[in-house]
């Protein structure tokens, strides 16, 4: 194959349309507890949207909610992959064999928000989010039902693999996946370039900014309690009776038992079989969906 303009266009055309294909058709885990969120700066700024109260009866003046009195931070970082492909393999028409490897790197930069998302989800009880706590912590600042200062739990101490209770109905989850450039496919491929000149190669690769912070504690409960019928209910109460600045419950719906793949068997027993170890009707099925996440192993 000659090396002209015309060919390198043409090899361009042929890795991106792969590297789209494969980022398109690639799925990602990390949407059931971060909600996506589209940045224009170098950084976004949240307010603490858990301190919504609701609507309530309008009587007398507006009661106004004044948001951004406390504030967090969630700054865009730069991702990238590259490789190279040897200008000899160009002229000896062997393009296709590096096919596989623009498809790679689009499902690895489909996959990325996972790779920021769930590690943070995992270590939720050794990172601080808004309020000051651990993201999964037994002393969040909260309320209880006459609207007075208490401690309130999203966590379940224990020995054993964590496993998690989240809610996924709400707008905002429990993290944050901020998107500030996506992903795309490029090329550094002109004869006149310095890698082709120096090292006889042309470069491909991907880049794109992003990052991944928390949101609300409250729509996530770890636990490393063992996974029983007994301790899924306790983490179901505890999430479901949180409340709200004026004492009244957020509503929140636990949807998702999310697990690593040692606890498969286990959720599904408690969530999916029609009866339970002693033969009764087992009264905690279809009450939330299993989710198995290999990132959480």
């Amino acid at each position: 194959m000659d090396i002209n303009a015309s060919t390198l266009r043409g090899v361009y055309t042929g890795l991106s349309t792969a590297f789209n294909a494969r980022f398109a058709s690639t799925a990602s885990q990390y949407a059931m507890v971060a909600m996506e969120v589209n940045s224009t700066t170098a950084q976004n700024e949240y307010p603490r949207l858990d301190e919504l109260p609701g609507i309530r009866e309008w009587i007398g003046e507006r009661n106004v909610v004044r948001l951004g009195a406390q504030t967090y931070v969630i700054r865009n970082r730069t991702f990238e992959e590259t490789v190279s492909i040897p200008r000899p393999a160009i002229e000896d028409d062997q393009i296709g064999i590096y096919m596989p490897v623009a498809q790679q790197i689009g499902q690895h930069a489909a996959e990325f928000p996972d790779h920021l998302v769930w590690p943070l989800f995992k270590n939720g009880e050794i990172a601080l989010c808004y309020d000051g706590q651990y993201f999964f912590d037994t002393d969040h600042p909260g309320f209880d039902e006459e609207g007075e200062e208490t401690s309130v739990s999203n966590f379940t101490a224990g020995a054993g693999p964590a496993w998690y209770l989240v809610d996924d109905t709400q707008v905002v989850k429990p993290l944050v996946f901020q998107k500030r450039r996506a992903f795309n496919f490029v090329a550094y491929q002109d004869e006149k370039d310095a890698n082709v000149f120096f090292n006889d190669e042309f470069i491909w690769g991907t880049s794109g900014r992003c990052n991944a912070g928390y949101g609300m504690w409250q729509t996530a409960h770890k636990s490393k309690a063992a996974l029983t019928p007994e301790s899924f209910a306790a983490a179901r109460v505890a999430m479901q009776t949180i409340r709200k600045r004026d004492g009244s419950v957020i509503n929140l719906r636990p949807t998702k038992l999310i697990v690593p793949p040692a606890l498969e068997g286990i959720a599904r027993a408690i969530l999916e079989a029609e009866r339970n170890d002693a033969g009764a009707t087992n009264i905690w099925r279809n009450t939330a969906k299993v989710e198995v996440v290999p990132y959480l192993a």
